[in-house]
């Protein structure tokens, strides 16, 4: 059943879900962001920054799969949708790992045939803000954050 909830409610959202280090896990991770961006009702009252979320998403599952992978062990995706005082609201995606030894950075820039190397160009192309920081006790989180514009509305699945 869908109902109507304020965007200005005082009560922040969030999702956090355990995932296999895995690409099989990693479009897991899409699709449990997509579908709860959706039951949010981003997907139709913002939809451009639905799909900056998305890809900013998917590069951070790629990341940690790619680069933060610990053999047998998770990685976690965590959403936090917050309402601001100015009537909008901060999507705040974050992306956690086993790896703390291994920390993003924006490194040279691609050449033009590179088959990889750009994802994080992209996050900071796609997110208003975004780092890392330690995860005790011994790996990272990466996160970013999407300020979304004020709404009368969101779609929340009751």
């Amino acid at each position: 059943m869908k109902s109507e909830i304020a965007l200005d409610t005082p009560v922040p959202r969030s999702l956090v879900a355990l995932l296999p280090a895995t690409p099989k896990g990693a479009a897991l991770c899409r699709r449990t962001a997509c579908r709860q961006l959706a039951d949010w009702g981003l997907d139709s009252v913002a939809s451009e920054p639905f799909h900056s979320a998305r890809l900013v998403v998917a590069e951070l599952a790629a990341n940690a799969i790619t680069h933060g992978r610990v053999p047998g062990r998770m990685f976690e995706l965590g959403l936090a949708l917050t309402p601001t005082a100015a009537g909008g609201a901060l999507l705040r995606i974050e992306v956690s790992d086993c790896r703390g030894d291994r920390y993003p950075a924006p490194g040279a820039l691609p050449t033009a045939d590179s088959q990889s190397g750009r994802g994080l160009m992209l996050i900071d192309a796609l997110a208003d803000r975004w780092g890392a920081v330690p995860r005790p006790p011994g790996g990272k989180t990466v996160w970013a954050e999407i300020e979304l514009p004020a709404v009368t509305s969101v779609a929340h699945v009751a």
